[in-house]
C-alpha cells in the first residue's frame, strides 16, 4: 500500500479526518468543515456588536432610555390622532365595538392600540354598471319582454346615510349595491318592451329601478341612500345592431310617412270643411233673399188688395195699363186707327230713333256754313 492506514487514513499526509497535508481543513462559523454552527457563538458575536453600537459601551443609560421612550410615546402619537377628510365621518371602536357618536372632519383623538378607527365617505358616489353600447362585454346584456336582447349601460348615484351600518352591517355594500341594481334594472326591462328602453320610456324606467334598488337596501340595512339612477345608453348588441338599425330606419320612414298622410288629410278635411261653411253660408243668404222677396210680394199684393176693396174699377184698370206696358215695352208697334179706316197711322219710332247713334253732319259743297 502506498501509505499507512494505522496513522488514521485519510492519504499519505497523515492528516486523518483533520482534512489535508496543512493539519486541519478550512473551520465553518461554527467548528469544522461538515459540524453543525455554534448557535451560542453566533448569538455572543451579535451580542457584542451591539454593545460596540450602543453608546457607552452597551450600558443602559438615561438617555438613551429616554430616547427609546420618546420615539415610542412619537409612535403611539402617530397612531392616537387621526383626521377625518371633509367628505367623510368616522366612527370609532373600542375593543372591536363600535361607539354611537360620529367624528366629523377635522383631526380627532382616540386611545390606541384600546381604539381603532373606521371612515366612511358620505358624499354623492357614482357607479357604472354595464359595458358601452358597441362593447363585446356581457355585463349589460338584458333580455326585454318581448324577447329582444339590448345592451344597457346606466349610472347609480348614491350616497351613505348611516355609516355605521355602512361599516359593520354589511361586508361589502358598494359591491352589493352593484348586484343589486343590475339585477333591478334586468328585471325592470325584462317586463317591458325594447321600444320603452330604447328611447319611449327611459325615465319611468329608471324611476322603476331606483325604487326597486332601495327597497332592497333598506332590507339589507346596507346604509346607503339612491339618489338618482340614469340610463346612459341602450342599444342591441353588436352582431345585431346594423340589422336593428334598418328596422329603426322602416319605422322612422313609416312614422314619417303617417305624419305626411295626416297633414294632407287634415289640409283637405280643412278645405272641404271651408267649403262646407261657405255652401251653408249662400244657402242661408239665398233663404235670407227669398223669405224677404217673398214677404216683400206679400206685402205688396195686401197693399195692392186693399187699394182694390177701395176702389176695385179703378185699381183693376190701372193693373191692366200696367200689365199692358210691361207686355207691350219690347215689342213693335203698329197703330191702326179706329173708324174702318184702311189706312195705317203714322207712327214715329222714338225708341229706335234713341237708340240709333246720331249722324255726323255732312260736308257743304261750297265750303260755306
Amino acid at each position: 500500500m502506498p501509505w499507512n492506514d494505522k496513522s488514521g487514513g485519510g492519504g499519505p499526509w497523515g492528516g486523518g479526518n483533520n482534512g489535508g497535508p496543512w493539519g486541519q481543513g478550512p473551520r465553518g462559523p461554527g467548528g469544522p468543515t461538515g459540524a453543525p454552527p455554534d448557535l451560542e457563538d453566533i448569538i455572543r458575536r451579535g451580542q457584542d456588536r451591539l454593545r460596540r453600537a450602543l453608546p457607552g459601551g452597551g450600558g443602559a443609560s438615561p438617555a438613551f432610555i429616554g430616547l427609546v421612550v420618546l420615539a415610542l410615546l412619537v409612535l403611539w402619537g402617530f397612531k392616537a390622532v387621526y383626521t377625518v377628510q371633509p367628505d367623510e365621518v368616522a366612527v370609532e371602536l373600542r375593543f372591536g365595538k363600535p361607539k354611537p357618536e360620529l367624528s366629523e372632519p377635522g383631526l380627532h383623538f382616540h386611545w390606541w392600540p384600546i381604539e381603532t378607527v373606521e371612515t366612511a365617505k358620505i358624499s354623492e358616489q357614482l357607479v357604472n354598471i354595464g359595458d358601452s353600447a358597441r362593447s363585446t362585454g356581457s355585463s349589460g346584456l338584458m333580455l326585454s319582454g318581448d324577447q329582444n336582447i339590448v345592451n344597457v349601460q346606466f349610472s347609480v348615484a348614491y350616497e351613505v346615510s348611516d355609516p355605521r351600518a355602512y361599516l359593520f352591517d354589511v361586508s361589502d355594500p358598494d359591491g352589493m349595491l352593484r348586484q343589486v341594481a343590475e339585477s333591478a334594472m334586468r328585471e325592470i326591462v325584462g317586463r317591458r318592451p325594447a321600444q320603452d328602453i330604447f328611447r319611449d320610456n327611459r325615465e319611468g324606467i329608471a324611476a322603476d329601478v331606483r325604487d326597486i334598488i332601495q327597497n332592497t337596501l333598506d332590507s339589507y340595512r346596507a346604509g346607503l341612500t339612491v339618489n338618482a339612477v340614469s340610463i346612459e345608453d341602450a342599444a342591441p348588441p353588436r352582431e345585431v345592431a346594423d340589422a336593428f338599425d334598418e328596422v329603426q330606419r322602416a319605422e322612422q320612414d313609416e312614422d314619417r310617412f303617417v305624419e305626411e298622410a295626416n297633414q294632407y288629410s287634415n289640409q283637405k278635411l280643412g278645405a272641404a270643411r271651408g267649403q262646407a261653411a261657405q255652401v251653408r253660408e249662400e244657402a242661408a243668404a239665398y233663404k235670407n233673399r227669398v223669405v224677404q222677396e217673398a214677404e216683400g210680394e206679400a206685402k205688396r199684393f195686401l197693399s195692392v188688395y186693399e187699394e182694390y176693396a177701395k176702389a176695385p174699377d179703378v185699381t183693376r184698370r190701372r193693373i191692366y195699363l200696367e200689365t199692358m206696358e210691361r207686355i207691350l215695352k219690347d215689342s213693335n208697334k203698329v197703330i191702326v186707327g179706329e173708324g174702318g179706316s184702311q189706312g195705317v197711322l203714322p207712327y214715329l219710332p222714338l225708341p229706335e230713333l234713341q237708340a240709333r247713334p246720331p249722324a255726323a253732319p255732312a260736308a257743304n259743297a261750297g265750303g260755306n256754313p
